[in-house]
């Protein structure tokens, strides 16, 4: 399954909130619309991938041997438990869909090198959103990270090679 960021979308978000002087619920809106709109250009690009927007749709796309991409606006609104709020992006909304979701396994791909750290620290640095800890030890799900170095080797991550991938800690 794929969460998309919000890539370019959500940053036109942030770069327009202090101009236009929105609230951060309209801002939080617009991120998750602009993670829609990322997850759209990626599903456009392979037939096999499959836009999703609640657990029944997910289930169906696996049935039907597609990947589901997540269209989180939904879901994500009519959660109490998910603030708006830009200390929760993409990384901490994949970590709650993956309790929901009973995952086996949270793998985030980022732009970075990844150090070995735990996930608060993941967060000083600006690797993982704020909330991603606190999102993360809910779920109960365990998770890893691949810098660019890894990204070519995402099924093997998936698939528990113990070689691939920085392993998140909870502290």
């Amino acid at each position: 399954m794929i969460v998309p960021g919000g890539g370019p979308f959500a940053d036109a978000v942030r770069a327009a909130q202090p101009v236009i002087g929105f609230d951060d619920a309209a801002a939080h809106h617009m991120a998750l619309l602009g993670m829609e709109q990322f997850g759209r250009a990626l599903a456009s690009l392979d037939a096999r991938l499959s836009p999703v927007d609640s657990i029944a749709a997910v289930r169906r796309s696996l049935r039907g041997n597609k990947v589901p991409v997540w269209m989180p606006t939904r879901m994500t609104l009519a959660a109490d438990d998910i603030p708006a709020s830009w200390d929760v992006t993409s990384d901490s909304l994949a970590a709650w869909l993956a309790g929901r979701l009973g995952a086996r396994r949270l793998v985030l791909m980022k732009q970075v090198e990844p150090p070995r750290d735990g996930a608060d620290r993941l967060a000083a640095r600006g690797i993982v959103d704020r909330a991603f800890a606190k999102f993360l030890a809910a779920s109960g799900v365990p998770a890893l990270v691949l810098g660019p170095a890894h990204h070519m080797a995402v099924a093997e991550a998936v698939c528990d090679d113990p070689r691939i991938g920085t392993p998140i800690v909870l502290r």
